[in-house]
Order: structure tokens, then sequence, then C-alpha cells
């Protein structure tokens, strides 16, 4: 799918419309356009994910066009990658092929930014994540010189989800399963040294994404005798686990990661979806009781027809990031302006006081618990305050 701009103007925001639409027209006047990006799934077993963070960017920018603040007028163009490694190079040049295109939220997946951030650091385009979470992403020896993410990486979600269900859970034995992807390989392997170090045992396996039957390594994990599974990947397939275990008589924890900490992990998965835990670098606005947040929630559930979801507020954070970088650039906004502009920002967002480090990482890193809980996701703190009782 081409990467499609669409102009989301004053009567966005102010109709408060219900409408998935994006095409509101905004009078620039004799103002200059300019477009952010946004790359990710919209289509395809995991496409929520991206929809979540998607709905937010041109919320952001409806608003940021209502303010009438800006010296310029914005759009957004989308490129879908499906989350898929190899459509990733593809969704990324159809955004550099944007001349207007200035700065991008995203990729969402970690493969797919790995696989196109060669791209966006050739055209010096600044992409900034609000989800993908590999820790190799930020590797300088990789030459990502204009990557950014507003979320911690896997190697802190892996030491925070070992140390639960070590230090929390009371968990003795553990039984890992990735999905084979750069995300779920990397992940678990960051929760295996680190439950390693805290003293666990753990026993793994691998399962591709997209396995229709789950039964065999549900049946292998409920003979392992472990006190808690951990699956690393994304709803898509852990609903088909969280099936597939509920038919054997394993009473361990059940847990995964960000990429399942979405309410279409519950729809797909059912009952067997209840009791399931996640770790996730990423706060729940549902759970907010600060104005702000709750204004986002209630200006977002009018603006995309359903609630924010996993991601919406960092997406939300990251597009208001790139137009707090922009708008001093005045009517001469650059891509090199804003890949510049990113190394020294410092805006206090909805999630975190977002600042990057010379690597692109950003400052804070708290890593978030929450359960499914009579078919609702509920947040049960971070896992420093868990651990600390």
């Amino acid at each position: 799918m081409a990467a499609a701009p669409i102009l989301i103007g004053t009567l966005a925001l102010a109709s408060c419309s219900s409408s998935k639409s994006s095409s509101s027209s905004s009078s620039g006047g004799n103002k200059p356009g300019y477009t952010i990006g946004f790359q990710g799934p919209l289509t395809g077993p995991n496409a929520q994910l991206g929809i979540n963070i998607d709905n937010a960017v041109k919320l952001a920018v409806a608003q940021a066009n209502a303010s009438g603040s800006l010296p310029f007028t914005l759009k957004v163009a989308e490129a879908d990658d499906q989350g898929d490694p190899a459509k990733g190079p593809t969704a990324a040049q159809q955004l550099i092929g944007n001349s207007n295109v200035v700065g991008v939220v995203g990729p969402t997946f970690s493969g797919a930014t790995k696989a196109a951030e060669p791209l966006f650091a050739q055209a010096n385009l600044a992409s900034v994540s609000a989800s993908a979470t590999n820790s190799t992403l930020t590797d300088p020896a990789n030459g990502f010189k204009t990557f950014f993410r507003i979320v911690p990486p896997d190697s802190a979600q892996g030491t925070s989800a070992a140390d639960y269900m070590a230090k929390v859970l009371k968990a003795k034995s553990v039984y890992l399963i990735d999905d084979k992807s750069d995300y779920g390989v990397g992940l678990c392997g960051n929760i295996k040294a680190q439950l390693g170090t805290d003293g666990v045992q753990v026993t793994g396996d691998s399962v591709a994404a997209g396995t229709n039957d789950y039964s065999a390594v549900a049946t292998k994990v409920a003979n392992s005798g472990t006190q808690a599974l951990y699956y690393c990947g994304y709803y898509a397939d852990a609903a088909p686990l969280a099936k597939a275990m509920k038919n054997t008589p394993y009473t361990g924890k059940t847990l995964s990661d960000d990429g399942t900490n979405d309410p279409k992990f519950i729809a797909l998965a059912g009952a067997a979806s209840e009791g399931w835990q996640f770790t996730c670098p990423c706060l729940s606005a549902a759970a907010a009781t600060d104005a702000t947040t709750m204004k986002f929630v209630t200006d977002y559930t009018a603006s995309a027809n359903q609630p924010p979801g996993t991601y919406s507020p960092e997406g939300y954070d990251v597009a208001n990031t790139l137009i707090t970088v922009m708008k001093p650039l005045g009517t001469n906004v650059t891509r090199a302006g804003v890949a510049e502009g990113l190394k020294t920002v410092d805006y206090k967002g909805l999630t975190k006081q977002i600042k990057f480090q010379p690597n692109g990482e950003v400052t804070e890193k708290a890593i978030y618990v929450y359960q499914v809980q009579n078919g609702k996701i509920t947040e049960l703190g971070t896992v420093d305050k868990l651990i600390a009782g």
C-alpha cells in the first residue's frame, strides 16, 4: 500500500469526529506544509498494535493544526509494513520518496525496524519508534544514526520480567517460548540471562509465528513441571498458545510481553486469556488519573472510535516530540533539522520526560506489569514497585 498523505485539520478536532476517515481539510493560508510519516502494521495478523499508534499520531497532528500556533500545516503519511521485516524496506522507501516527510513515527515492530533503518539513515530521515524494543537496534555499530525510540530496550524488559518472575511470583523454574522473530528471540534471550543470574531453572523452545497448532509445545510445558511460562511474541500467536495451555493440566503462571498486551489477545483467546500477565514498557492510559492523560483518552476515543490501546500514549508522545522539534524551525523544516533537534529535545509527554541519549535511547526505563482480570487488562504496577512490595 502506498504511503497516503492525510491532511488533518481544525475540523477534525473541533467536531471530535468519530470517523476513522483521515480526510479533514484545513486552511493553511500561505503556510508551508510538512508531513509526519507513520510506518507500522495497518493490516495483517497483529495490525492492532500499529493502528493503536497510527490513531494517536493522527490525533496529535489534528490538535497541532487546530491550535493555530504552528508556522506550518501538517499532514500524516502512512506506510503499512504489516509488521513484516520483508516489507519494512518498501514501506520505508515510500516515506523517504515523499519529499514532504520530515520525520517518521515508527517503525512499530523490531524486525521491520531493523530492515528499514539503513534506508532511513541513508536518507537522513529521523524515525522515532514508540514500540520497537530489540536491544540491538541502538547499537552504534549498526549505523542507524537517525533512529530514536521512547521505550526502553528488551534488555530492560527482559531483566525486569525475569526479576518479576523470580522475586514476585517466586518461580523456581521458567519455560521460555519465542516466536523466532528478532523481537521474540532477543527478548527471551535477555530474560534467560537474568533468570540465570536469579538462580532460576530455565527451559526453552522456539515455535515460528503463524503456527496453527500449539498443542505439542503446550503438552511439553505442562509435562515439564515448570512454575511459570513466558511467551516472547505477539498476540496473534499467543492466543492459540493460551488456548492450547488451557487444555492441559498446567497450573503454573502464564506470562507474555508488550506484543501480547492488547485486548485483541483477549478477543482471540477468549476464556483462555484469563489470568495471563504481561510485562510492558508502556503506560496504560485507561488506568491514568491525571487530567492530561484522561483528556487524551477522551479525545482519542472520540477521534478513533475506539479507546487507546497498547502504545497509543507512546505514539502520541512521539508525534508531539517531532512537532516540538519542528516548531522552532519555522517555515524551513528539513529532515536534517529534525534529526539534529531530536538529539537535544526535552519534552514532557504523557508517558515520560522524553530526552535521548547519544545512541537514541530514552533516559526513562519503567517496566509495567498487567494482568487479564475478568476479561479486561488491568495494571498491577511497575516491576520495581511490585518487587519492593
